[in-house]
């Protein structure tokens, strides 16, 4: 059994806890996740079964889509409300409307991000997360990131009792890309503290959160043996490639893992159909001369079986 289950993942589990009980109600051991959500943020995590494995890395790497809230007064250790409140400062008065969509669209584009300590990202074998909670120094990665959306979404709300502002939005996001960090630096450019107060993933590796199941949803359909009804096939991470149907010489070819002459010209990686189901991605090695080298093999795609 081969494709991807387009999971909602619910709050209070972590993204490998949803990997192990896909393998229990699966009964299978090649299950990976695309992305990993916090225990507090809701939404959108592809789990990619057998042969789908192989399709993770592109799933990763794929644009997120996230609607939140960022509250304006506090900021806390872990940057969302599960750390310990660091700094608080009232607002004695909210901030526009206008000035909140005029900062947002001030991340727009490409930028360098500095990860919170309590992440998952690693330097040196360890995990900043484990720096964090012994209280050792390390030097932060930084890494690029790209803001495609940055909405306001709805009204932002003032409450003047405890002189805090909060707001939702919409985001759209490369990968590696932390949106509690980006609700901080909002703050930062209003010369306030901040925190993200809620998060919930709307899409990933072109999975909307509406077309997901839940684990109890997933259940029911292996109880049921409907798997096939909610499985994602392999080729549905590819929906965005240029397409090429091989003919049976080339596709002798591919098995051996040569070059192909083919007659487009582009300098985008081609994804290479085989009897209706993509076997491998190539990309351009002499664009004048239409030489192809091999970049990602899928030999054993079936479709989702």
């Amino acid at each position: 059994m081969d494709g991807i289950v387009p999971l909602y993942k619910e709050r209070g589990m972590t993204s490998n806890d949803c990997v192990f009980k896909v393998r229990r109600i699966l009964h299978m051991k090649k299950v990976g996740h695309s992305g990993t959500l916090d225990p507090n943020v809701d939404g959108v995590l592809p789990i990619c079964i057998g042969q789908a494995t192989k399709v993770v890395d592109q799933l990763v790497h794929s644009g997120k889509v996230y609607t939140g809230e960022i509250t304006l007064g506090l900021s806390t250790t872990t940057e969302d409300l599960d750390g310990e409140v660091v700094e608080e400062a009232r607002l004695t008065e909210p901030f526009s409307t206008e000035k909140i969509k005029e900062t947002l669209a001030s991340f727009l584009g490409d930028s360098i991000q500095i990860p919170p300590m309590f992440s998952a990202v690693k330097v040196n074998g360890r995990r900043l997360y484990d720096y964090a909670r012994a209280g050792d120094p390390v030097e932060r990665p930084q890494r690029s990131i790209t803001i495609t959306q940055f909405d306001l979404d709805g009204e932002p709300q003032f409450d003047a009792e405890s002189g805090r502002q909060t707001f939702r939005f919409i985001v759209g996001c490369s990968k590696g890309t932390y949106i509690r960090t980006l609700a901080v630096d909002f703050g930062r450019k209003l010369g306030l503290p901040a925190v993200m107060s809620d998060l919930t993933r709307l899409k990933s590796g072109g999975i909307q959160i509406g077309n997901c199941i839940t684990l109890e949803q997933l259940a029911q359909k292996a109880e049921a043996g409907e798997l096939a009804d909610v499985l994602l096939p392999i080729d549905h991470v590819f929906e965005d490639y240029k397409k090429i149907a091989l003919d049976d010489d080339q596709w002798a070819k591919l098995l051996n893992g040569v070059f192909l002459t083919l007659p487009e010209q582009t300098d985008e990686i081609v994804a290479l159909t085989y009897q209706g189901h993509i076997k491998a991605l190539y990309q351009v090695e002499k664009a004048a001369q239409h030489l192809y080298r091999p970049y990602k093999m899928y030999l054993q795609n079936q479709g989702t079986h």
